[in-house]
């Protein structure tokens, strides 16, 4: 069976460990990717993961050298 692509909010939250307030009020924000179908929010795990990666913060060029 292939892997689930799309996922809902309450998925999503645990998926990132964060409140699903904190994820709404992200929507609202235009903050993280989603699609709406209707009444419902959907998130690409794609997406979701390609978000992520720019989100991350690289440890600084000092720390790198000890």
């Amino acid at each position: 069976m292939p892997q689930k692509r799309f996922i809902g909010i309450k998925e999503l939250s645990e998926y990132l460990d964060t409140p699903v307030g904190t994820l709404y009020v992200w929507i609202c924000q235009k903050k993280i990717p989603y699609y709406k179908i209707g009444r419902n929010v959907k998130f690409d795990l794609g997406k979701i993961e390609d978000w992520l990666k720019k989100k991350e913060v690289k440890p600084h060029s000092i720390w790198e050298q000890r």
